[in-house]
């Protein structure tokens, strides 16, 4: 039992539409809607060029109903989209509510894991990324995945959070195009493809997605502030984390920033979460604040502690090697991880113990 979860318009339809055509099975696939009718799946089906005959719709909204039609089917695949316009008459309160999500989740789970047949539920996500409904949602389920991206971008990461069979730490990445979702073999290629030559203000940094390193462009602008406080906005990025880094420059590399806007942005609208990008960070605005480019074939790697020690990361040798095969020639990364390393790299790898080493290290 599956549950995949995602904001409005991301493309979880597209992306089980999609998945109902790759199955290489004779039984029946059975998608239920509450959400959308038969002529909307029709549509979107008729664009990305799925015409299966075990394909059955069912736009129904009461769950005894849909028990019904699961049992006289006897689907190998059972779709509930959304889970949260599911309703059962038992409970009085409206469709969505944590008791129906609860009951109607109970129900499916009881019959489907009772005939052998895999299913896949669709729900919504709060303002704060995460399933609506109960939190013993995610708990009664085998597998909760997250389709994430700007819906603006065109880019999609599949995340795994939680599988009983299998890794949590591995990702989907994907384009959504014309076709529906396309995966990216290689992200990081296209992540960096539309780089310019050499801005100031701009960095690769690499990032570990799941067990997949990533390099993505860091983009950092400082600007003359017309306000008394000025403004800090990061796209991307944790804003506390962004704060912290402007107060750790100004303390301990001098760089005034009290009267500085700083707006930082990672491209493609990506979100990244780790702390190994704090060093991008740091070179990227003192880059932009001094109007000076980084060399374009450097990547920067560490987390960055409150007295300016750069620190250790993990996976640094997965790191190392995307940035060798990606053809850059420099790597900055903490000391403590280069004396580590075991590998030999075609890289120059220069290993850094605090800000100012990194800021002498790019000749800012």
């Amino acid at each position: 039992m599956v549950l995949l979860g995602g904001e409005p318009g991301i493309g979880k339809s597209t992306l089980i539409l999609q998945i109902c055509d790759k199955l290489k099975t004779e039984g029946n696939v059975l998608y239920v809607s509450g959400e959308e009718s038969a002529e909307q799946i029709k549509l979107r089906a008729d664009r990305l060029n799925i015409h299966k005959d075990n394909l059955l719709f069912l736009g129904e909204t009461d769950i005894d109903l849909i028990e019904g039609a699961i049992l006289d089917l006897n689907p190998e695949l059972v779709i509930i989209d959304s889970i949260q316009t599911m309703y059962s008459d038992e409970i009085t309160s409206a469709a969505g509510s944590v008791s129906q999500v609860r009951e109607i989740t109970a129900r499916v789970m009881k019959l489907c894991k009772a005939n052998s047949i895999t299913t896949i539920i669709i729900g919504h996500v709060t303002k704060e990324g995460n399933i609506a409904g109960p939190r013993v949602l995610e708990h009664m389920v085998d597998t909760v995945l997250y389709l994430e991206g700007e819906r603006y971008f065109s880019y999609r990461i599949l995340r795994g959070v939680k599988n009983r069979f299998g890794s949590t730490n591995e990702i989907g990445m994907f384009e959504m195009k014309n076709e529906g979702m396309v995966e990216i073999s290689n992200p990081s290629s296209i992540l960096i493809s539309e780089r310019e030559e050499n801005p100031a203000g701009s960095v690769i940094v690499a990032s570990m997605e799941g067990t997949r390193p990533l390099l993505i462009e860091l983009q950092a602008l400082t600007t003359q502030s017309i306000f008394n406080m000025p403004r800090r906005t990061a796209n991307g990025v944790d804003y506390n984390r962004l704060t912290l880094l402007m107060a750790v420059l100004e303390k301990k590399a001098g760089l005034m920033l009290g009267n500085q806007d700083v707006y930082l942005n990672v491209v493609s609208g990506i979100r990244i979460n780790e702390p190994a990008i704090d060093l991008g960070v740091i070179l990227a605005t003192v880059s932009s604040f001094k109007n000076i480019p980084i060399a374009n074939d450097i990547v920067v790697i560490g987390e960055v502690g409150l007295t300016g020690e750069v620190r250790n990361v993990n996976l640094i040798e997965k790191r190392l090697k995307e940035a060798e095969k990606l053809g850059f020639r420099k790597c900055l990364i903490p000391e403590n991880n280069k004396k580590l390393l075991k590998d030999k790299y075609k890289l120059d790898i220069i290993g850094v113990k605090n800000i100012n080493d990194a800021i002498k290290a790019v000749d800012l």
